[in-house]
């Protein structure tokens, strides 16, 4: 009689653990599934605690994900930043528009202003750029707006808003020893065609002389600031 109840023991005390198991896995499987999906619900370009300040509007942030995207931000080996004819694509907006997203960065972003048919930095500049730089406060994008006045040819100042964009990365590479440099600065090259700065942007720090604040002054130049939006 004893038998047959210690088998049905048995075959219980058996069962209860492979049921126990068997729920692990299928919780598991569940967890893993959904962490999968997390994952594949995230953005393709990689975000490092990126905070939403109050200047990222919706074309802000489109246009910093752009080039995140399309101007060899995080490519390493490959060109950096994207030229005149790339950057319209990119930006999707009117050259007005365009420059309208920076306003709200009047107070920690800067003007360096280049001599005519020059993309070298003097003494000034420099100045500004490591000042700017070394503001971070937190943020994760540096960008850099290179431009050129109208004066010459559009693929003559299409290479000189190109040169002025590479003169400011080169010269962070070489000042911060940055690990994290080319994760973090993004160029667009306009050239003398797209987003044009109007005399608004004269009350902006500026690396030129208080007299130098006509257009094309403000056009032989690169916009630098940090930028800081959860994408």
């Amino acid at each position: 009689m004893n038998a047959p109840v210690h088998a049905g023991l048995a075959a219980t005390c058996l069962a209860v653990p492979l049921l126990l198991v068997g729920i692990g896995v299928n919780g598991a499987k569940a967890q893993l599934a959904a962490n999968e999906a997390s994952a594949s619900s995230e953005p393709s370009v990689a975000i490092a605690a990126a905070a939403d300040e109050g200047y990222c509007s919706a074309d802000l942030k489109k246009v910093l994900r752009r080039v995140l995207q399309s101007c060899g931000l995080l490519s390493s080996g490959e060109v950096r930043g994207c030229q005149p004819l790339e950057a319209k694509s990119v930006a999707t907006l009117a050259g007005s528009d365009f420059n309208a997203l920076f306003l709200p960065l009047a107070d920690r972003a800067g003007i360096i202003q280049f001599d005519k048919e020059s993309a070298e930095l003097d003494a000034g500049d420099l100045a500004m750029l490591d000042r700017t730089f070394a503001d971070q406060r937190g943020a994760s994008y540096f960008f850099v707006v290179s431009r050129s006045s109208p004066e010459g040819s559009e693929v003559y100042n299409r290479n000189l808003s190109q040169q002025r964009g590479e003169a400011v990365l080169s010269h962070l590479q070489a000042t911060f020893k940055d690990a994290d440099l080319n994760k973090e600065v993004g160029i667009l090259w306009l050239g003398e065609e797209f987003a044009q700065l109007d005399q608004e942007f004269c009350s902006w720090q500026r690396s030129g002389s208080s007299e130098a604040c006509q257009s094309q002054d403000l056009n032989r130049s690169a916009f630098v600031a940090w930028i800081d939006c959860r994408l």
